[in-house]
């Protein structure tokens, strides 16, 4: 099953609209992130398996691709890790995907699922403007940021499970 999640990545100051795919298939378990990730975004990964669990989802014991769309852009940071973690749950038919058409979603994930802030916000939200992303799920701690660009409805989250809930 296959799902996709907007979200973003900064190049300067600027944020860049990005797809964050992810496919589940038969195969070894793992996730493997592709799309010219750094470090921080590979990482999401273990950080993702482990915020899933903790928050109580099953993670489906298939292999999970994600791949970070425009692949020639190279993505930095945690703030993919919320995106993912969704469009994983999404692929699984744990959350509806055609809600996540609609939305720009950032944040880190800690291991037990709290949504940490993450830099870039304010530019996300141009961009979601610019863009007509009528939705943004970011974390509670950048809602202010978020809110200060008239234009897209913004849900502020704490944790993973309130993310699911705006879904």
């Amino acid at each position: 099953m296959l799902s996709r999640v907007r979200s973003a990545t900064l190049l300067g100051i600027e944020a860049i609209p990005l797809s964050v795919e992810c496919d589940l298939a038969p195969g070894i378990p793992q996730v493997l992130i592709v799309g010219l990730p750094d470090t921080a975004v590979r990482e999401a990964a273990a950080r993702v398996r482990a915020a899933l669990r903790n928050a109580g989802f099953r993670i489906p014991p298939r292999r999970i691709t994600v791949s970070l769309a425009p692949a020639d852009l190279r993505k930095q940071g945690a703030g993919l890790d919320l995106p993912i973690a969704l469009g994983i749950l999404a692929a699984a038919g744990e959350v509806p995907r055609d809600r996540l058409e609609r939305l720009l979603v950032l944040g880190e994930l800690a291991l037990d699922g709290r949504v940490r802030g993450v830099p870039g916000c304010l530019p996300a939200a141009l961009m979601a403007r610019r863009e007509r992303i009528p939705e943004m799920v970011v974390p509670e701690g950048n809602l202010a940021e978020a809110l200060a660009i008239p234009g897209p409805s913004v849900h502020g989250v704490a944790d993973l499970l309130e993310a699911v809930r705006v879904l």
